[in-house]
């Protein structure tokens, strides 16, 4: 797939912290599983969690020597978002820019559409 044709972007910045917690886990078969589930104040949640299993229909881009996966059904509500990496005065936590959400939450956790 050419940058063009993948539906969501795996900044620099995720791929560089996923690769740091994958070497201090000393576990390469681990992935960065994004996925959407229903609750939050706006209606959906992001959640973020390690896998070390890509399951049939889930969708994987590799960058720097690690994975994002991410499930179908998720897949559909992240189309031509972003998933990024910042660090803060709020914290560091794993993002997602999502263009299909209408409204968000004060900490960008849930969302509608």
């Amino acid at each position: 797939m050419t940058d063009a044709q993948v539906p969501i972007e795996f900044t620099d910045a995720a791929a560089s912290k996923v690769l740091t917690l994958v070497t201090e886990e000393e576990n390469p078969a681990l992935k960065l599983r994004v996925y959407i589930t229903g609750g939050g104040c706006s209606g959906f949640q992001y959640g973020f969690t390690f896998d070390e299993k890509i399951n049939e229909g889930d969708f994987v881009i590799e960058k720097q020597g690690v994975s994002m996966v991410i499930d179908p059904m998720s897949l559909q509500y992240l189309m031509g978002g972003t998933v990024d990496y910042t660090e803060g005065l709020s914290g560091s936590r794993f993002i997602v820019n999502n263009p299909n959400a209408t409204t968000t939450c004060g900490c960008g956790s849930s969302f509608s559409v």
